[in-house]
């Protein structure tokens, strides 16, 4: 079943993509569920004639995304935390932190954006998180966690 997304869905694609789905998760799910059309011909045309507008629109997003990206160039981010023996933390640290102190630095991104390879970090270390600026601005950031001095 073909399908236009109308919003970004985690792992299937990004708003207006055209995607290719089974029968039961694009009529149970992605159409009821308001995240995607049905893909007829008539849909393909209007689409294609939305992004044909929508071209210019992009190309600032674009540049807007990549100037917040090339801020990262050159950042060195340590971030704090309490942590007992064996370097394990008290709590975690999240997207949403990672977030907070991105914006310090002048970095604007939601949490949302942020992807944290392995999921919270739960111990002290350096560590890597994926920054969506837009769909084709993609960067990785490196970060250390270190004890918080008491």
């Amino acid at each position: 079943m073909e399908l236009i997304l109308k919003q970004d869905v985690d792992n299937l694609g990004f708003a207006d993509d055209i995607v290719t789905v089974k029968n039961g998760y694009g009529r149970n799910y992605l159409i009821p569920q308001g995240f995607a059309e049905l893909a007829t011909p008539s849909a393909k045309k209007m689409l294609e004639e939305t992004l044909k507008q929508r071209a210019y629109k992009e190309k600032k997003h674009i540049d807007e995304a990549r100037t917040q990206a090339d801020k990262l160039k050159g950042l060195s981010l340590t971030m704090s935390a309490k942590a007992g023996a064996g370097d394990k933390l008290f709590g975690s640290i999240t997207a949403a932190n990672l977030s907070e102190v991105l914006s310090k630095e002048g970095v604007d991104i939601d949490k949302k954006y942020i992807s944290i390879f392995g999921g919270n970090i739960k111990r002290l270390g350096q560590y890597d998180a994926k920054l969506r600026f837009h769909r084709e601005v993609i960067e990785t950031l490196t970060f250390d966690v270190v004890k918080e001095e008491a």
